[in-house]
């Protein structure tokens, strides 16, 4: 397939020189950048001994911008697209480490690709659109109109924030976008797999974990946590840290 971008202009941050271990690339979420990942990246690259690479898509952070509008199956495009970057950096077999918007990017890359991809990690992954997934972003555009949050995503993304944030509002509140499912793929992934959401989570019921963990072709591992929402690995990193270098350790 061709990209609508240059491949090697994606800002990207590499983390680690091990050698003859596995590479875990970190794929952010709907509003997320390699920044807002702060320093969870190196903590589990020096847990785990593994490699790291850590990097925005187009349209975030030190990435370029946006050049077409999105469409319903913009997940599957940047899974495609992974999958060129992957072969670009000469990664072979990482684990992907995906957080909402990237963890679906991680699950479709797993299964449209099953012997690149040796294991995956989710947090907050959606299969498919929920009335609680368009309350949230409901809440998120009210917040982004009326708080600082336009402001200090701006430090992030500068003048793409913008284009940035509405990519994701308009097109997740869609009528069209309400029958997105990617339910079809799940039973193709072959990897070992991770899926972490909180109980609390305001974006997905664990409906999408129950649901992902029982489509897989083999069983994923389920970590439900309680008073936790969308972001585990900000809420209580020491805990995912701890928990994600156990199932590492084990592929």
């Amino acid at each position: 397939m061709t990209t609508p971008y240059n491949l090697e202009q994606i800002a990207t941050y590499k983390i680690g020189n091990y050698k003859n271990k596995p590479t875990i690339i970190f794929l952010h979420d709907s509003l997320g950048c390699i920044e807002l990942w702060r320093d969870f990246p190196e903590k589990l690259s020096n847990l785990t001994k593994c490699n790291a690479i850590v990097y925005d898509r187009q349209g975030y952070g030190k990435s370029l911008p946006f050049t077409k509008d999105r469409d319903v199956n913009y997940l599957e495009l940047e899974a495609d697209i992974l999958m060129q970057l992957i072969s670009l950096w000469g990664v072979e077999k990482p684990i992907l480490f995906g957080h909402s918007d990237g963890g679906s990017i991680a699950l479709i890359a797993a299964a449209k690709y099953p012997n690149k991809i040796k294991a995956i990690i989710t947090e907050g992954a959606h299969i498919f659109v929920e009335d609680i997934t368009l309350n949230g972003i409901n809440n998120a555009i009210e917040l982004y109109k009326t708080t600082n949050l336009k402001s200090k995503l701006k430090k992030y993304h500068g003048t793409k924030t913008d284009t940035m944030f509405w990519a994701w509002a308009k097109t997740w509140t869609t009528k069209k976008f309400k029958n997105w499912n990617i339910e079809h793929f799940l039973p193709h992934i072959e990897c070992k797999s991770l899926v972490i959401q909180g109980e609390d989570d305001e974006y997905g019921t664990l409906k999408q974990v129950y649901n992902t963990i029982k489509a897989t072709k083999t069983p994923g591992k389920k970590l439900i946590l309680p008073n936790i929402k969308h972001t585990p690995h900000k809420e209580n990193p020491n805990l995912i840290l701890k928990e994600t270098a156990a199932f590492i350790a084990t592929i």
